[in-house]
Parts: C-alpha cells; structure tokens; sequence
C-alpha cells in the first residue's frame, strides 16, 4: 500500500545557476525502463546539508524496500523515444491488452535550465495525451535550494476528473510536505495531508502524518487521522514503520550484496482485520546488463518482472508474469522500449498516484516506466481504491 496510513503511502549545495545542463550523453543507464523509476530522494545517507542528514519526504519512508518489488504488468507494450534537444524528449506508446484499455499515447516531457544541483536541473514539464483527448500534465519546480514543488491534473472525457498539489521543504536535518488532493470548491470536498520528517541522529528519523477529509460523501462530513511513522537505517539495512488508527505497515529492506537486495513488507488494518506479508528480492546482472525482480505474498500471489538492454542496440526488453493461484489466474506482459532517454539534468523527484481507501487511509504508489497509474488496480494493487490523483512520474509513457 505505500505509505498506507492517515489517509493512507535533498541535496547537496546549491551550484551558481549559470552552470549549463550537462553535454549529451549515450550512457544507458539513463534508460528509464532499466534504471530504478523516477527516484524521487538520494539515498538517505547522501542526503546531508552542513554536517546534518536530512531524512528525505515521508512519501519515500518506505521507498528502499518497495523498490524491491516487481510491479507486473499485462498485455504487450511498445514504447518508442526520440529526442529533439538535450532539454526535450517526446515518447510514443502503443498499449495491447485484454484487461485495460488499448490504444496509443503521445507524451512529451520539457526540462528547463535553472539548476540547484549538478544533475538536476528545473522547471519540468511533462505529460501525455491519447487520440480520445484524455491528458495527465504534470509540473515540477524548485523555488530555491529547499522548497519543491509538484502539481498534477488529470482530464477524461472533456472534464477535470483529478488535482493534485505538492509542496516540500527541506530543512538541514528534518521535511516538510503538505499535499492538497481533488480540492471541489462548488461540491466542497477534498483531501488535505501534511507530513514532518526529523532525523533524530544519523540513523533515526521520527515523524507524523496528519490527514484530513472533507465533504458529502465523508460520515460526518469530513475525518482527520493522525499516524507515527519511523526508519532506522543501518549500514545494509533499513527498518521503517507506520503505525495509526487505520492500521500497521512495516518494511525491512536488507541489501545481502552489490547483486542482491531483500525486502519484506507488512501490511495490517485494523478495521478489515487483515494482514498480508510480503517477501520480494531484486538480482542486478550488471555484466549481462540485466535486472530480475521477483516477490510472494502470503495470499499467495506470485509476481516477478525481467528488464534486459539489448546493447549495443538501444533496445530494452521488458518481460513480466503473475500468477494468483488462490484464483488459479495467470497474466503476462512483455514490453519493448526503442531509443533512450535523452533529456538531460531530469530531476530525481517523484510524483505518486493519491489513493483514497474505504478506511480513509492514503496510500502513495509510484507507478513504473510500463506501467500506467490507471492499471495498477489490474496488476495487484486492491480494486476497491479510488484514485485521488493519476500520475506517471516519469512523463516516459
């Protein structure tokens, strides 16, 4: 579930803004379907400012474990990459499947060149749109070397169907974050969540979330649910926790070697009175260029996704299966991107899918290069969310 309570789931010093974007480059390890989607922090201990470690946003508390994981998806993709300058990239997908909606998408993504750090450079603009009309826009901007600032909007069917609006703020050892999802002047709903991260010492960082619901659906007409959350980070390994009225989330992410790394993952609420584990590994061949991730829960549903560059050729092949043997179904997917990403100083930010769930909890997903926000439901993610915000953090889809 991500960061799954309350409602619901950096850097270093800032260069002077003359510094040009960096000169292309043919390094595939800037391929968005190989490399770890759309990061969105710098590990937590590189993230240090003035001899103090800033703990990165609530958002990615859990982000080293769930990384882990395979995000599957069904049918057969085929994404193509062009791109016209060292600051613009447009993409283009074609989607065959038997259980989401097929067809084909052209996304565009704009980077600026305002920089605050060598390999980040703003505004970021990105998004994509079908031959229906239906668009997700995204934007991304820094407003000096510590506030960020992410929105979203989402258009189907002719209409504004989701809004979202992120603000952080990062401090010398603490974050601040403050989300404003579906805001409805006329209907009067919307959902508000503030975060605070603290990094009590180098290893131990504290915080809470605050979240707040409002309007003609909500009992009452609106709900707050306040949650603790917690990480510890050792030297190969990260312990984090959730805990809140809605329920209990814990994630233990241990990385065994420079091939191997182990997540396992616990998920506990209250109201329904359920609980599911989860144990997931991811194996990098860097020498086959190659990258396997592979999980099972305990309903005993069995995922895993291969991710292979075809070099010398700027191909990349994806190849992914699920199996829910509780239901005795089997899905598989292949996927296969065409040209590199070619944008160059792309931030490593993060924009996730809001989730609303029936318990007013908030659960943050982040959705990969293949997959699309509006699929995830299909590919494990529980049916019974809706979604507050759909986002494709990368603007490659």
């Amino acid at each position: 579930m991500g960061n799954t309570l309350a409602v619901g789931s950096s850097q270093n010093k800032t260069p002077t803004l003359a510094v040009p974007p960096p000169p292309p480059t043919t390094d595939h390890s800037s391929n968005p379907a190989i490399n770890d989607f759309a990061t969105g922090t710098e590990d937590v201990n590189s993230l240090q400012q003035n001899g103090k470690i800033n703990p990165g946003t609530l958002e990615d508390l859990h982000k080293k474990c769930k990384d882990v994981f395979p995000i599957v998806f069904e049918g057969a993709k085929l994404m193509v990459n062009k791109g016209l300058s060292n600051h613009f990239q447009v993409s283009h997908t074609l989607n065959m499947s038997s259980v989401t909606q097929s067809g084909y998408r052209f996304g565009a993504t704009f980077v600026g060149t305002k920089q605050y750090t060598p390999s980040e450079a703003f505004p970021v603009l990105l998004g994509d749109i079908d031959p229906s009309g239906n668009l997700n826009a995204n934007m991304i901007n820094q407003y000096g070397p510590r506030t960020r600032v992410k929105a979203a909007v989402q258009i189907q069917n002719s209409a504004f169907s989701a809004a979202q609006l992120t603000v952080d703020y990062k401090g010398d050892d603490h974050t601040s974050s403050f989300t404003l999802g579906n805001p409805d002047i006329i209907n009067e709903s919307g959902v508000i969540v503030a975060h605070y991260l603290q990094s009590v010492t180098s290893k131990l960082a504290l915080g809470a979330e605050l979240a707040y619901q409002y309007g003609p659906t909500v009992p009452g007409g609106e709900i707050a649910v306040i949650s603790a959350a917690a990480r510890y980070t050792g030297a190969d390994a990260i312990v984090s926790g959730t805990l809140g009225g809605a329920g209990l989330h814990l994630c233990y992410y241990q990385k065994a070697s420079e091939q191997l790394q182990l997540g396992v993952e616990l998920e506990t609420n209250f109201r329904m009175q359920e609980s599911i584990t989860s144990i997931g590994y991811q194996v990098d061949l860097p020498k086959g260029d190659l990258c396997f991730r592979g999980m099972i829960d305990s309903n005993w549903n069995v995922r895993a996704v291969l991710e292979k560059k075809l070099l010398p050729l700027p191909f990349s092949f994806a190849l992914s299966g699920s199996m829910n043997h509780n239901k005795n179904q089997f899905r598989l997917g292949c996927g296969l991107i065409i040209g590199l990403c070619t944008v160059q100083s792309l931030p490593r930010f993060s924009l996730s899918v809001l989730y609303l769930n029936p318990d007013f909890s908030v659960t943050y997903f982040t959705t990969p290069p293949l997959l699309r926000a509006s699929e995830v439901s299909s590919s494990g993610t529980p049916s019974n969310q809706t979604t507050i915000c759909d986002v494709d953090g990368t603007g490659f889809t």
